[in-house]
C-alpha cells in the first residue's frame, strides 16, 4: 500500500505536512533553533506516532475483549544520542490503565499483542532503539 505525504515549507523553520486522514499538521523548530515553536518537533512526533500506533491497537483490543477501562494513557521517555545524527537509542513506554474493574491479564495481553504483533511503528523503533515496555494498573 503506497502512502503519499507532502510537506511544504511555510518560511523560516515552519512546514505544513499533509496526512492521508485529511488532517494536516505543522512542524517547526523551537526558538533555540531559529523557529517559532508553532508546530511539532520531528523527533518528538516520532514518539507520538509510537504511542498513537500502539494506543490504537490497545483501544481496539479493549473494545473487542469488552473490557472495562475508565481511561488509559501511554507515557514515553526516550534518550537522544549526543552525536549527529541524533536519534533515540533507548525508549521506555509505560501503559497506565485506570478503572475499578481492570482485568489485568487481559489488558496485559492487549499490550503484548500490540508490542509483539500489530504495531508497525514499534517494529520500526526496534531497528534503532532499545525498547522497554511497562504496564501499570491503577484501580479506583
Amino acid at each position: 500500500m503506497a502512502i503519499h505525504i507532502t510537506t511544504t515549507w511555510l518560511g523560516n523553520m515552519k512546514f505544513e505536512s499533509t496526512n492521508p486522514s485529511g488532517h494536516n499538521l505543522f512542524i517547526d523548530a523551537g526558538p533555540e533553533n531559529d523557529g517559532n515553536g508553532e508546530g511539532y518537533r520531528p523527533k518528538a512526533l516520532m514518539l507520538s506516532a509510537l504511542a498513537g500506533c500502539s494506543g490504537l491497537d490497545v483501544a481496539s483490543l479493549i473494545k473487542k475483549m469488552k473490557l472495562q477501562v475508565d481511561d488509559f494513557k501511554i507515557e514515553i521517555d526516550a534518550n537522544l544520542t549526543e552525536e549527529h545524527p541524533k536519534y533515540y537509542d533507548k525508549v521506555t513506554m509505560a501503559f497506565h490503565f485506570f478503572g475499578s474493574d481492570l482485568k489485568e491479564s487481559k489488558l496485559q495481553k492487549a499490550v503484548d499483542l500490540s508490542v509483539e504483533k500489530y504495531c508497525g511503528v514499534m517494529e520500526m523503533f526496534r531497528q534503532f532503539a532499545d525498547l522497554k515496555v511497562e504496564t501499570y494498573f491503577h484501580k479506583k
